[in-house]
């Protein structure tokens, strides 16, 4: 690790301890009532995380690094890792939410971490990158192997004395405790029994339990008394006990049955239960849960909710948060030919709402029809749930993109300067700005047409398919077919761990305040065995890690949205499927060699093939369109 890397990580956690401290001294509402006093409640959660990482950092300490350093056989240095992460699951609600600069550290993706605004790139460090080195079909036993572990080891080893010195200065608050266990159950839901973070051990069930069993110990800590204010509590502490027991009893029945986990009942009849107890349980206990502004609400019961989202977290600023009358605004101008030059395209010309926001070409013709647009042209359904913009995200934010768009000499070949004067001068637009923006006294500006567009955009949140009802227990909406496409999504198929639940699209849960790229090696042609040329994010981003990595798209109304990838590609889901099911492009033997996809096989059966498809299409949104 360079000495840069390092003294950024140090600056972040103590940033983190002190964010974590503010918080804990400004939260000012009500204070539980149960018979044990706040503070010995939350003083005991602190001791169980201390214990826990204390474990944990003895255990890669004293076993796991002693093992590297004398080079113990392969299956002896796997059975250790396994247990350090089972360790690890333990305190993973608590480093993810108090500490998540360290929490990369010790269990972050496999994958240098980018920082576009410093165009630099960082090693990943942690126990993935040590299951990388350890379960690999042919793992590197040579004595730079060996060496190469010891040292990852080493790293890890440093990283966990830190988090223990950051946990040691962190104080808590039940909202915290009750927050952290909550985000940690959609955590799960999201990401750990998809493998996200244990794709070659295929470890989600053990761990997931590991996880479970770890909220038992902390709930015991806000145990209603019979005799308390609080005793009609009880009856709902009891069920979150029954709960854990009976899902951690079924996830070790078959720990290594990573294909044929039914992960759809796993959230259905847990996971789901689990998110809207625990509220009730903090409800009840009088501790309400925190107000600010999140992607996903902060008061919300399961992942799955019909409100769960709040476009307006991405917006760059209070003043750009959505108003009806903004909205309203820019539904018009969204179908305004007058943003364009010629006054003959408006935004509807290629997102048009019947064919969920998109077009059905390959790629659309540019304004002078001289020749096609560089890439297929996206939905905007669910656009706003996501903290970039464009294939190569480019644009942080929806106003930046409609301005990037407008400009565009290909696309619309406008300004918003001209459009703002012109729509000035129409008694009718004049009306809905004065209404949109009251605080301009009249003037229409340029950055009133990006933000009304913008907020017409973040009204777009659709999500209703048959899929989200399935999951928010309003009947067993999904065929079986269905069903067990799902399960595939979320398992054998490995799509859930680029296109997380619940807006299946690369905005990284249960935070959703960052969005993923991916490298997949798309051909230029369906037919052809040459790489597409598009650079990707690299054309703004000079890393080579970037080169032809796009942005991880929603699946969402993909039954709207063909052609498919970033060039169109791809006509049908079949043929997309076939793609990632041999292996993205290393799998057709096309050179690239960062490809992030992994490229061995899936080995998707027929009848998992039309499950998948299957699944796919029922997450079409019919009242969005």
């Amino acid at each position: 690790m360079n000495k840069f890397r390092s003294n950024k990580l140090k600056i972040c956690a103590l940033l983190t301890a002190a964010l974590v401290w503010l918080a804990a001294a400004c939260h000012t509402g009500p204070r539980p009532t149960a018979e044990a006093p706040p503070a010995t409640r939350t003083g005991r959660v602190h001791e169980l995380v201390a214990q826990d990482l204390r474990r944990l950092a003895r255990q890669v300490r004293e076993e796991l690094l002693p093992l590297a350093r004398r080079g113990a056989p392969l299956d002896s240095l796997q059975r250790s890792l396994l247990s350090c992460r089972r360790q690890y699951k333990r305190v993973e609600a608590f480093t993810e939410y108090f500490m998540p600069a360290t929490s990369r550290l010790l269990n972050g993706p496999p994958l240098d971490e980018i920082e576009v605004e410093e165009n630099k790139s960082f090693e990943p460090g942690g126990l993935q990158v040590l299951e990388e080195m350890l379960f690999p079909q042919a793992a590197d036993t040579t004595a730079a192997g060996r060496a190469a572990l010891v040292r990852e080891v080493r790293k890890l080893v440093r990283e966990l004395k830190r988090a223990e010195e950051i946990w040691a200065a962190t104080e808590l608050t039940d909202a915290h405790v009750f927050d952290a266990l909550r985000l940690q159950v959609f955590r799960l839901v999201a990401l750990g029994i998809t493998g996200f973070d244990a794709p070659l051990s295929r470890q989600a069930r053990p761990e997931t339990a590991a996880s479970l069993d770890a909220l038992l110990p902390v709930l015991a800590c806000y145990a209603p008394a019979a005799a308390s204010a609080n005793s009609a509590a009880a009856p709902t502490y009891a069920r979150l006990q029954q709960l854990v027991r009976h899902a951690t009893t079924e996830l070790r029945q078959h720990p290594q049955d990573f294909d044929g986990f039914d992960r759809l009942h796993f959230i259905t009849a847990y996971a789901n239960p689990l998110g809207r107890e625990l509220l009730a349980l903090q409800r009840e206990l009088g501790v309400p849960p925190f107000r600010e502004l999140r992607a996903l609400r902060p008061d919300v019961a399961t992942l799955f909710d019909s409100a769960a989202f709040d476009s307006d977290f991405y917006a760059a600023n209070t003043t750009w948060y959505r108003t009806p009358a903004k909205v309203a605004l820019g539904r018009r101008l969204f179908h305004e030919p007058r943003l364009s030059s010629a006054g003959t395209r408006s935004c509807a010309s290629c997102h048009q709402p019947e064919r969920a926001f998109t077009d059905g070409l390959v790629r659309n013709l540019t304004l002078t029809r001289s020749g096609p647009l560089r890439r297929n042209t996206p939905t905007i359904l669910n656009a706003a749930l996501q903290a970039g913009q464009f294939y190569d995200l480019r644009s942080s934010s929806l106003e930046n993109q409609t301005l990037d768009v407008v400009q565009n000499q290909d696309e619309m070949h406008g300004s918003l300067d001209r459009a703002a004067a012109e729509l000035g001068r129409d008694s009718a637009y004049r009306r809905l700005f004065a209404q949109a923006f009251p605080q301009a006294a009249g003037r229409i500006e340029p950055q009133h047409l990006q933000n009304a567009l913008a907020s017409y955009e973040r009204s777009l949140v659709r999500l209703n398919s048959r899929v989200d009802r399935h999951l928010r227990g309003e009947g067993e909406v999904l065929s079986r077919q269905e069903q067990l496409g799902f399960n595939v999504f979320m398992g054998k198929g490995r799509c859930g761990t680029c296109h997380f639940a619940p807006l299946f699209n690369g905005t990284v849960p249960p935070a959703f305040q960052h969005t993923e790229s991916e490298v997949l090696g798309v051909p230029a042609t369906a037919a052809a065995r040459r790489l597409d040329p598009d650079p990707g994010r690299y054309a703004h981003t000079r890393l080579p890690q970037l080169r032809h990595s796009f942005k991880t798209p929603t699946v969402r109304n993909v039954a709207r949205t063909a052609p498919y990838m970033h060039n169109g590609v791809y006509r049908t889901l079949r043929e997309v499927i076939d793609f990632y099911d041999q292996g993205g492009g290393q799998g057709l033997g096309l050179p690239v060699d960062n490809q992030t996809l992994p490229a061995d096989q899936l080995h998707l059966t027929a009848p998992e093939k039309k499950a998948l498809e299957a699944f796919l299409l029922a997450l079409t949104d019919d009242q969005a369109l």
